[in-house]
């Protein structure tokens, strides 16, 4: 899509005549921080096993630490992808599931913090056993064209992640932005490194909505994750993300989904 490229070579520091090798519809090379050429498609189909695809979530404020044994018991009956918790409820999780991963939030839900308070929260998830971090980019100073600062936070981010073997999700928020703006999020983000795009916190004015995924799938290309979530309730919205383009759905309904 040429608009895509028109925004891509407008709002990135790119060499427009270098074309992208991994599928996106900006089209030129951005010179991604960590390059996937050779990785396989992350393209998820409706006839794929839900559970593999689910971050088991739950990031209430008054989640207690029943509640968070609760969702680990379901994560260990369903094999869902990831429990996805708060960072002070990582070392109680890893040791209360089987199969799952431990995803942890970073700058939840704002993304307001300061770029050195994520930097350190990062660290401090990993070292307590998140498999998965879940960022919030700072929404405000990427709407003031800040495209730089949210950038290098994304990529400073990004190299604790890919040092540590780490999946990195960059939680972007859409229901705040344009299009435009959820297409400079999109491409800021690959460009870092970053594993996947992410719609939502949830805690928002809206979760997921299904023709932006479909932008972000269209933005990043085949070979980068889409993670949807925010509003995924039932079975056939987890099946309308995926034709979408998501490969990944982040929901408290988990059960309801998988059961159909």
């Amino acid at each position: 899509m040429k608009e895509i490229r028109d925004i891509a070579e407008k709002n990135l520091n790119i060499d427009p005549q270098i074309l992208c090798k991994c599928g996106g519809a900006h089209e030129v090379c951005l010179n991604c921080n960590k390059c996937r050429v050779g990785m396989q498609n992350q393209l998820a189909f409706k006839e794929s096993n839900l559970n593999e695809l689910i971050d088991h979530t739950l990031l209430k404020a008054n989640a207690s630490t029943s509640d968070i044994k609760h969702i680990c018991d379901e994560a260990n009956l369903y094999k869902f992808k990831s429990v996805c918790i708060n960072p002070c409820f990582i070392n109680y999780v890893k040791f209360n599931i089987d199969s799952s991963l431990v995803c942890a939030v970073i700058g939840f839900p704002l993304g307001a913090n300061s770029s050195e308070t994520k930097f350190f929260e990062v660290r401090k998830a990993i070292e307590a056993g998140a498999q998965e971090i879940d960022m919030v980019i700072n929404v405000g100073l990427l709407k003031e064209n800040f495209h730089q600062y949210v950038f290098e936070e994304i990529t400073h981010i990004s190299n604790i992640c890919i040092s540590n073997n780490i999946t990195l999700k960059v939680i972007i928020e859409t229901c705040l932005l344009t299009d435009e703006e959820i297409i400079i999020a999109c491409l800021l983000a690959k460009k870092a490194g970053a594993d996947f795009v992410k719609t939502s916190t949830g805690f928002s004015t809206k979760g997921a909505q299904i023709e932006q995924v479909k932008l972000m799938r269209e933005v990043v290309g085949p070979k980068m994750g889409v993670k949807a979530s925010g509003g995924i309730k039932t079975h056939q919205d987890a099946i309308d993300m995926i034709e979408a383009g998501a490969n990944r759905l982040g929901t408290s309904n988990s059960i309801n989904i998988v059961k159909g």
